[in-house]
């Protein structure tokens, strides 16, 4: 696993560590053994702010970053094991999920994959708001995952 330039033909796939998003996950690894091509395991993250401004301080903000580069790389590993059997990279970006998916796949992406709600959904929704916002802009196709189908 990887930060390498975008790949042309790339799966981009949504974590955050959610149920839906690991499913989201294993299905987009599957896919990407089937097409040959590499999987972009993809997570926000976003500084805390109080008050009137950002409760960063100056320097946190590349803590904040790796803390969230080794969240989701634990995330991949629980996921899909320490040797996965296609190429998986990781991208964390600084934004709203919906954002930072979409940035993610303007970037050459075949494919984007996301759970159909993760860690900030309710419990019976049909559609989170960073997949529904995801199906209403992305520039490729896009695949949500639902239940356990795998």
């Amino acid at each position: 696993m990887a930060q390498e330039p975008a790949l042309e033909g790339k799966i981009v796939v949504g974590v955050d560590g959610s149920e839906q998003s690991k499913r989201a996950l294993r299905w987009a690894v599957q896919q990407a053994g089937l097409t040959h091509t590499v999987v972009e395991a993809v997570m926000a993250w976003e500084p805390p702010f109080s008050g009137w401004g950002s409760a960063v301080q100056v320097g946190e903000e590349a803590q904040l970053e790796n803390l969230a580069r080794k969240v989701l790389a634990e995330n991949v590993e629980k996921t899909v094991g320490s040797q996965p059997p296609v190429d998986i990279r990781l991208r964390v970006g600084e934004g709203t999920p919906a954002w930072v998916l979409l940035a993610a796949a303007k970037e050459r992406a075949s494919l984007l994959v996301v759970g159909h709600r993760g860690l900030g959904g309710f419990e019976g929704a049909l559609l989170g708001s960073v997949g529904q916002y995801c199906v209403q802009h992305a520039p490729c196709p896009v695949v949500v995952v639902r239940g356990s189908a795998i």
